[in-house]
């Protein structure tokens, strides 16, 4: 944009803003370029929803392949995993756990898939 027009916008969109310093308008660049956006926002969310959703499946998978009930997951599985968490990782298991669904109808699904 000509300096002309800048100005010419400037004082009449923002007269507030006239006496203003570069500064401050650099600060807001700066601000606007830093400032969360939806999809990054989303992308994170939905990264770990996928993390969750596909060890959901691998254990599933396991549970049918092995033959056990399909309550051996939320039994014996899912504790096992928060075991783990906690004393080799060293983190709290609540946040990851919750990610990881292994409801019983789930996993008599997946034993009726064909693959």
């Amino acid at each position: 944009m000509k300096p002309s027009k800048l100005e010419d916008h400037l004082r009449r969109r923002h007269p507030d803003k006239i006496g203003k310093d570069l500064k401050y308008f650099q600060t807001l660049k700066e601000k606007y370029e830093k400032r969360p956006t939806v999809h990054v926002m989303f992308s994170s969310t939905s990264e770990s929803n996928d993390d969750g959703l596909r060890a959901s499946y691998n254990i599933s998978l396991l549970i049918a392949k092995s033959g056990k009930p399909p309550t051996i997951g939320e039994q014996l599985i899912l504790p096992a995993v928060e075991v783990v968490l906690k004393t080799v990782l060293h983190k709290f298991s609540f946040d990851i756990l919750k990610r990881i669904l292994l409801p019983n109808d789930f996993v008599v699904l997946s034993k009726t898939l064909p693959f």
